[in-house]
């Protein structure tokens, strides 16, 4: 046989196996796609269930979305500074609240209602990522003076955590207040507890820390570099339940969600991308990529956020092309 009739055939068997291997597809087909932001997003939060969304734009301020009818629930302006840009937000676990920051400042918002339940002013460094308890208690927030600041809003209580040596990157908060996993510059996240401001576990990078996330139910923390370890570990133990298998020298991760039963982890990226994960093996079970805004060049988009809904058969992501998006697994 001539060699490239027989290099052609080897090729063709290669591709065979893969797809009779059942390897993740890479699919843009969205099952459902819905504008909240006609210029695009500059930040955006889903929350747990996937019900709302909170999207922050430069036309429309900041917009809760109910995402069961597709309808504008809310829009906040961030103080009475309405030029103020929010670039980091979240929204409680139990829908209860949520949290809106700018550089220097950040609101705090009820759900039920719309009404604002106060702004704080910070007097050091910029926040950099922040996150809100359930019935909005505590809140957390990470600066770029390499401190986080735990915040009990009923109380005033106040505790600082001085554990990194470098700038903030990002946070997670438990649901009920009392536990965060933080990660940094400083090429390692802590989780600490923060009645006490006691370390339970440090987890090492090889690396600067860009992106955490915890379990709600308290089983595992997600913590991921700058270049190619993202890590999944018990929280228990502290040891490592497994790494997400990719071949990438870099990859960068934006949104990370655990599921309900801490069976699969979805993760967003820079690049458009939508990946779902096993936690016990870190397999990619499948990929998606979320649409550019029309227009943009390049067509790039960032997904800020990700949910699962419908008994985790779908996921919902936000991105920065201010389209929130829905995508089925197969």
């Amino acid at each position: 046989m001539p060699k490239i009739l027989r290099r052609n055939a080897q090729i063709a068997f290669i591709l065979i196996i893969s797809l009779l291997a059942g390897c993740p597809t890479d699919s843009s087909d969205a099952l459902l796609t819905v504008e909240h932001a006609a210029r695009g997003a500059f930040a955006a939060a889903i929350s747990h269930d996937g019900r709302y969304s909170l999207v922050s734009s430069i036309e429309h301020g900041v917009v809760l979305w109910d995402n069961t009818t597709h309808g504008l629930k809310y829009q906040w302006s961030q103080s009475q500074q309405a030029d103020e840009l929010v670039h980091s937000l979240a929204i409680a676990h139990d829908n209860s609240s949520a949290v809106t920051a700018a550089n220097d400042r950040f609101a705090i918002w009820r759900l039920s209602d719309g009404q604002n339940i106060g702004y704080y002013q910070i007097e050091q460094g910029t926040i950099r990522d922040i996150a809100i308890s359930n019935d909005g208690r505590y809140v957390l927030y990470g600066r770029s003076d390499n401190v986080v600041v735990h915040l009990d809003l009923d109380s005033g209580r106040r505790i600082e955590f001085l554990g990194h040596q470098e700038k903030i990157n990002s946070i997670a908060l438990s649901p009920n207040g009392h536990f965060a996993l933080t990660g940094a510059n400083d090429y390692s996240a802590y989780f600490w507890d923060t009645r006490t401001g006691q370390v339970i576990h440090r987890f090492n990078h090889p690396s600067r820390v860009t992106k955490v996330a915890l379990d709600p139910e308290g089983r595992y923390a997600f913590t991921a570099d700058s270049m190619k370890k993202a890590s999944i570990w018990q929280l228990t133990s502290g040891e490592i339940k497994s790494q997400l298998q990719y071949i990438a020298r870099q990859k960068i991760f934006s949104a990370v969600r655990f599921n309900q039963d801490g069976r699969l982890i979805a993760t967003g990226s820079p690049n458009r991308q939508l990946t779902l994960w096993q936690v016990d093996n870190g397999e990619k079970l499948a990929t998606w990529r979320v649409k550019p805004r029309e227009g943009s060049r390049p067509k790039s988009a960032v997904v800020f956020a990700v949910a699962f809904t419908g008994n985790d058969n779908t996921l919902l992501t936000e991105s920065s092309s201010g389209l929130l998006e829905q995508f089925a697994r197969e």
